[in-house]
C-alpha cells in the first residue's frame, strides 16, 4: 500500500507511473485525496475502505493511473471494458441491419442499449437464434420505429417453446410468468412499458431513484 493523504497534485512517486485501483475522498474544491492505493482489484480496495480507522466519509474506489507528478489519470477499469464488450456482443445478436434506417440523432439505438444492459445486469441475456446456444431461448428485443420503442418479450428453450415436453398449458404459463417478470425488472428500472400482446413495449422514463 503505497502513500496515505496525498493529493493528487502534490506528489512525485520516483518517475513511476501505477496504476490500479485507489482509494479516494472527492473534495468540492480540488482534485480529491488519495488515501491508499494501488490495490490489484476493486475487491481488495473496498476491503481496504471498510479496514480504515477513522476514515473520512465518502471513500470510494478509482481506477486509474497515477503519474510521477502525483496526479491520478482516472481510466476505464479492466471491469469496465469487459462489460462494454459483453454489451457490444449483446447487440450483435439483434437482428442484422436493425437500425441501418435510423440516423446518428435517432434515440432508439441508445435506448436499445440502456435496456440490453439493464436486463443483463439482472442476469438476463439476448436470445440468439442463429447462435449455437439458439436453443437456450432468452430475451427477444425488436426495436420498433413506429412504435417509438423496443418490443420486449421472453423466448423459452426449444424443450418448452418447440417440443413442448410438459405440455402446452405449462409452455403458456411460463410464458406468461417470464413476459411479466420482463416488465417489472425494466418498470422497476425506470422505463415507460406497455403491455402489447403477450409482451410489452418499452420507452423511455423516469430513472429508478437510488435506494
Amino acid at each position: 500500500m503505497s502513500i496515505v493523504g496525498t493529493r493528487f497534485s502534490e506528489v512525485v512517486l520516483g518517475g513511476v507511473v501505477r496504476q490500479g485501483w485507489w482509494l479516494v475522498v472527492e473534495e468540492d474544491d480540488g482534485p480529491g485525496l488519495v488515501l491508499a492505493g494501488p490495490f490489484g482489484d476493486r475487491d481488495e480496495a473496498v476491503w481496504a475502505a471498510e479496514d480504515l480507522e477513522d476514515g473520512p466519509a465518502g471513500v470510494h474506489p478509482v481506477y486509474g493511473v497515477r503519474r510521477a507528478d502525483g496526479a491520478l489519470r482516472r481510466r476505464s477499469s479492466p471491469q469496465e471494458r469487459s462489460w462494454w464488450s459483453f454489451l457490444g456482443e449483446q447487440v450483435d445478436r439483434l437482428p442484422e441491419g436493425w437500425d441501418a434506417d435510423m440516423d446518428d440523432e435517432h434515440p432508439l439505438p441508445g435506448l436499445v442499449i440502456e435496456v440490453v444492459g439493464v436486463l443483463a445486469e439482472a442476469g438476463l441475456f439476448l436470445y440468439d437464434p442463429t447462435g449455437a446456444d439458439g436453443e437456450l431461448g432468452g430475451v427477444c428485443l425488436t426495436p420498433e420505429v413506429a412504435l417509438d420503442g423496443v418490443v420486449v418479450s421472453w423466448r423459452q428453450h426449444d424443450r418448452m417453446s418447440l417440443d413442448q415436453l410438459h405440455g402446452a398449458a405449462a409452455d403458456a404459463l411460463v410464458q406468461q410468468v417470464m413476459n411479466r417478470a420482463l416488465a417489472e425488472v425494466l418498470a422497476a428500472r425506470g422505463f415507460t412499458v406497455d403491455p402489447l400482446g403477450g409482451a410489452c413495449v418499452v420507452r423511455e422514463g423516469e430513472p429508478a431513484e437510488q435506494a
